[in-house]
Order: structure tokens, then sequence, then C-alpha cells
């Protein structure tokens, strides 16, 4: 059922890109609470400290699955979007570069860490993400996705790393 709540929209946002839609999920209260109980639920016994979620879609599903593992949330923006002092990424997109920021006391050395998004793709944001927590000396416990593009090879960015997501597109 969940997976056929997602949306395909083609040429968004640009021609030849099949984007695929969570927001049909987020709209339907039983399939959006299913969503965040199974994305929490691999993690629930790994004592997650922090659930780093990644601008903008990511924030819908780490703020509820925060709350559901009892651990704080930590958002991570494009630059220039936190009010307080951050610490900075730089990562390689295609074409060019990109930047993520956290504010710099938003984790603590100990801290347990789940990043949460809600599509892992090529894995270059999820990899930054990763990236600036490391710079903590905070363990990355996992990473949970509602979808997973595996045509795309993101898992193999995350060198090794747990990696869970509830719905696969090859």
């Amino acid at each position: 059922m969940l997976g056929r709540a997602i949306r395909d929209v083609k040429d968004f946002p640009k021609p030849g890109i099949v984007f695929k839609d969570v927001t049909p999920v987020l709209l339907d209260a039983k399939l959006f609470g299913q969503a965040v109980e199974l994305m929490a639920s691999p993690y629930r016994d790994a004592r997650i400290s922090r659930v780093v979620s990644i601008e903008s879609r990511g924030f819908l599903f780490g703020a509820p699955i925060a709350l559901a593992l009892g651990a704080g949330l930590v958002p991570i923006r494009k630059p220039g979007k936190l009010p307080a002092a951050t610490q900075r990424v730089e990562y390689a997109l295609e074409y060019g570069t990109d930047a993520l920021e956290m504010h710099h006391d938003a984790i603590q050395t100990g801290d347990r860490v789940l990043i949460v998004d809600d599509v892992l793709a090529t894995g270059g944001t999820a990899t930054a993400a990763a990236r600036l927590v490391g710079a903590k000396a905070a363990p990355v416990v996992g990473f949970s996705f509602l979808i997973e593009l595996d045509f795309l090879n993101g898992r193999q960015r995350l060198q090794g790393q747990r990696v869970e997501a509830l719905l696969h597109y090859s």
C-alpha cells in the first residue's frame, strides 16, 4: 500500500527526470504513521540520541522519527538558513558544488546519530551530512530513507554504513 501511494511526476524538476513524489503518503495519516514507524523501527534499540534530518523533505520524516526514538532533532540546511553559528561542508554535484550546514552545537561527542531523508539517490547529500556529523566525533549509527533509487548506487557512496530504506526502485 505504501509503495502504491508514491506518485511519479515525469520531467520534474527537469526533462528526463521521474520525480518520486511522497506527498500522497503525507496526506494519508495512516500511511504517514506507518512510514514513520517502519523507518524508526530498525533503530529502536540503537540508543539514538540525535536524528539528523536533511532539508527539506527529510524534515517531514525526521521530526516524527526523532519523537518515536526519544531523540533530539538536528536540521541540516542549505547555507544561510540557520540562525546561530554553523559548521559547513561542501560536496560535489554532477555539475558544480553545493553545501550543507548545521548548528555547531547541535551534536556533541558521544551522541549516537541517525541520518534521515526521504530519498537516497546518488548518496552525495547523505555523505555530506555524515561528514558534518563525523566532524563532531559522534558516530553515525545508520541512515533511514523512505525510498532508495537503487539504479543510482547511492548506497555504495555510504561506504558500508547501515542503510535502511522502505521502498526500492530499480
